[in-house]
C-alpha cells in the first residue's frame, strides 16, 4: 500500500488527479470533505469552519480527521497490497508532518496553475465555496497561503504544472499514476 498526498491551490487540478487515480483503482480520501462535513454540522461556510477548526483544535485537526478516516478504511479492507490511497487537499506543513508520522514513505504531489487560470476554472466549476468575484478569490488564496500550502507546494516530492489543455494535463496525470502505482 502506498499513500500519496495531493496539494495545490484551489482550481489547480487536484480533483482531476483524484478522479484519474480512482479510475485506476486507488482509494481517494478528500481532506476538504472532512471540513465540509464539519461545516454542515455547524451550519456554516466551509472556509469559516476550516479556520475555526484550526483555532479550536490546532493545526493538525484536518489531518487527524483524515488519518482517522484512512485508518478506518485500512481496518475495513481485506487486501490493500499494491493499492494506492490518495489524500486530496494537503494544505499545511503540519498536515504533511502528521501524515509522515502515521504512514511510512508518505509522498506529496503538488499541482501548480497560475492565479488567472485557476480563477477562470473556479468560475466555471461553480462549487459552493467558489466565487466569480476576483477579490473573494484572492482572499481565499490568501487563506490557503496562511495555512501553509505554499510551503507544501515548494517542498513537495513531485510537481505537475497544469497550464495547458485538459487533455495534456490528463496525459501527464496518467503517466504519473502509472509510474507511482508500479
Amino acid at each position: 500500500m502506498k499513500i500519496i498526498g495531493i496539494s495545490g491551490m484551489p482550481g489547480s487540478g487536484k480533483s482531476v488527479i483524484s478522479t484519474k487515480a480512482e479510475e485506476n483503482g486507488a482509494i481517494v480520501v478528500n481532506m476538504g470533505d472532512r471540513v465540509r462535513e464539519e461545516a454542515n454540522k455547524r451550519n456554516e461556510d466551509s472556509r469559516i469552519t476550516a479556520v475555526k477548526l484550526r483555532e479550536e483544535q490546532g493545526e493538525y485537526v484536518v489531518a487527524k480527521l483524515t488519518i482517522n478516516k484512512i485508518k478506518e478504511i485500512i481496518a475495513s479492507t481485506n487486501d490493500l497490497s499494491g493499492k494506492l490511497i490518495v489524500v486530496e487537499g494537503i494544505r499545511s506543513p503540519y498536515e504533511v508532518k502528521m501524515f509522515r508520522e502515521n504512514f511510512n514513505d508518505f509522498k506529496i504531489l503538488s499541482v501548480f496553475s497560475s492565479p488567472k487560470i485557476r480563477f477562470e476554472r473556479l468560475k466555471l466549476r461553480k462549487r459552493m465555496d467558489d466565487s466569480n468575484k476576483y477579490e473573494i478569490f484572492e482572499k481565499r488564496d490568501q487563506n490557503e497561503l496562511n495555512f501553509g500550502v505554499g510551503t507544501v507546494i515548494a517542498t513537495s516530492d513531485y510537481l505537475i504544472i497544469n497550464e495547458s489543455s485538459m487533455e495534456s494535463y490528463q496525459t501527464e496525470v496518467d503517466n504519473f499514476l502509472t509510474k507511482i502505482m508500479n
